[in-house]
């Protein structure tokens, strides 16, 4: 008898005869095992009632079709990444030859904090950051606003309390601008992860029961470098919902919501002007 079969079945293996992630051989060859093992055999029963317990749960999600701008997202992700490639690919190339025939002027000025030029790698990151931080913007929006009994993680009713936590967990102090003459009011807020630490949204509807989303935090910035810059209005479409965003000492903000372009502008002005 081969040694192998006498030996008890790991978790990781008895993952796998559940799962059914296992090749032909493979899976015979740890069948004829669980035959010889009493107590892989009751995991293995126990495991797989799990596993049809919550699928039984869930069966009804898992049966729903994919939404529609969840399908659009996807394929704009996709879309959006190939496109970053090549930019990065052409921007490395343009490096290359900005090195090839200046290095020793470049760096003398290139990285200076109060010089007019700036590397092409630290503009690249710059638009890389301000990209994805208007897509979670974005997405978040797409994510939370359909919700009808959990949009918010506290709500207006605590808005002391609220700021508070956000302020503290974004490291900034934040204040929730008032969009009542624009017909918006406070819904809440919630705290969100950012690639540079934790970011917050802050959600307002308005009577007809459209809802815009505030979104801010830190983005990933290289200090006295492009990043940390100001940045102006800018309009993105790059998401399943449009945004105004801005970028201010390297904390960004971003309005989205499935407004008009005009209507949308004049809500993030009035949020700059608060802010």
């Amino acid at each position: 008898m081969d040694s192998n079969t006498s030996q008890p079945l790991t978790e990781d293996q008895i993952h796998a005869l559940v799962d059914g992630q296992l090749a032909a051989g493979e899976l015979a060859a740890l069948q004829a095992r669980l035959a010889q093992d009493p107590d892989a055999q009751a995991s293995v029963l126990k495991w797989q009632q799990q596993r049809d317990a919550l699928r039984g749960l869930h069966q009804h999600v898992l049966d729903e079709p994919v939404p529609s701008v969840l399908r659009s997202a996807a394929s704009q992700t996709a879309a959006s990444q190939q496109e970053l490639n090549q930019w990065w690919r052409w921007g490395g190339m343009a490096a290359g030859v900005m090195l090839a025939f200046g290095v020793g002027w470049f760096s003398h000025t290139a990285w200076q904090g109060d010089s007019p030029f700036r590397s092409p790698a630290a503009g690249l990151a710059k638009a890389r950051a301000e990209r994805d931080f208007v897509r979670q913007a974005s997405f978040a929006h797409v994510v939370y606003s359909p919700e009808t009994r959990h949009p918010v993680e506290v709500t207006a009713a605590e808005q002391e309390h609220l700021v508070q936590w956000l302020s503290k967990r974004v490291g900034k102090p934040l204040k929730v601008p008032n969009l009542a003459s624009q017909g918006y009011e406070l819904m809440g807020g919630r705290l969100l992860p950012g690639e540079a630490g934790a970011r917050a949204q802050f959600m307002f509807q308005n009577t007809a029961g459209t809802r815009i989303t505030l979104y801010l935090g830190a983005l990933d910035t290289v200090p006295g470098g492009a990043n940390s810059r100001e940045t102006g209005f800018h309009f993105s479409t790059d998401g399943p919902i449009p945004s105004f965003y801005w970028i201010d000492q390297g904390f960004g903000y971003a309005l989205a919501g499935p407004v008009p372009r005009d209507a949308l502008m004049k809500l993030a002005e009035a949020v700059y002007r608060q802010l």
